[in-house]
């Protein structure tokens, strides 16, 4: 087994835990299980984390990671509203890319709500997201150079929110068109919910 850095390995631990918890549901995951499909000895586990609550939350923010990519430059000329729905698209190339990462999101809230010692899983994963979407809002209004005019904790609440229920309605029926079509409302909204900058 070659010898990788603490942060290697867990970067190793948590791409096999995706791996299982598609393959098996988040119920059937367990420490063994991740170990065994990382094919590194349950010590490297412990030594990388601290519970098996510490994976779930690393698992929920990689996935986050791989779907929301930074705002990226567009063509000049590009208008904020052509901008919003190009990101917003971009995103959503992301959930379809991926969509039993996003199932997997999915079971990892149901799992932890059920148990109240993980209650708190679910709580940091929603958090995170809010937190994600601030972030990204934030840095797409530097780029496009517009304010929002709604407060930026609400406005990253409400994204989360909707594409929260687009991503989950999706899983449901694969209806393209349909999401598309959500998406592009959903734009429409931010813009009208932006201003030129100062």
């Amino acid at each position: 087994m070659p010898r990788l850095s603490a942060d290697d390995r867990r970067e190793q631990l948590v791409e096999a835990a995706i791996r299982v918890m598609i393959r098996d549901g988040v119920a059937r995951t367990t420490t063994r299980a991740v170990v065994a499909e990382a094919e590194v000895p349950l010590g490297a586990f412990h030594y990388c984390f601290r519970s098996k609550e510490e994976l779930l939350q690393s698992v929920t923010e990689r996935i986050m990671e791989r779907t929301l990519a930074p705002p990226r430059d567009l063509p000049e000329g590009t208008t904020p509203g052509e901008a919003i729905r190009a990101h917003l698209h971009a995103y959503w190339d992301g959930v379809r890319s991926r969509p039993e990462e996003h199932l997997v999101t999915y079971e990892l809230t149901q799992y932890a709500l059920r148990r109240p010692e993980l209650t708190v899983v679910a709580r940091r994963q929603y958090r995170h997201y809010v937190a994600v979407g601030s972030d990204y809002l934030d840095a797409l209004a530097r780029a496009l150079r517009i304010r929002w005019t709604v407060p930026l904790p609400v406005l990253a609440r409400h994204g989360t929110a909707v594409l929260d229920g687009l991503t989950l309605t999706w899983l449901i029926d694969r209806d393209d068109e349909a999401a598309a079509a959500s998406l592009d409302e959903f734009a429409r909204y931010l813009t009208s919910a932006s201003t030129p900058a100062d």
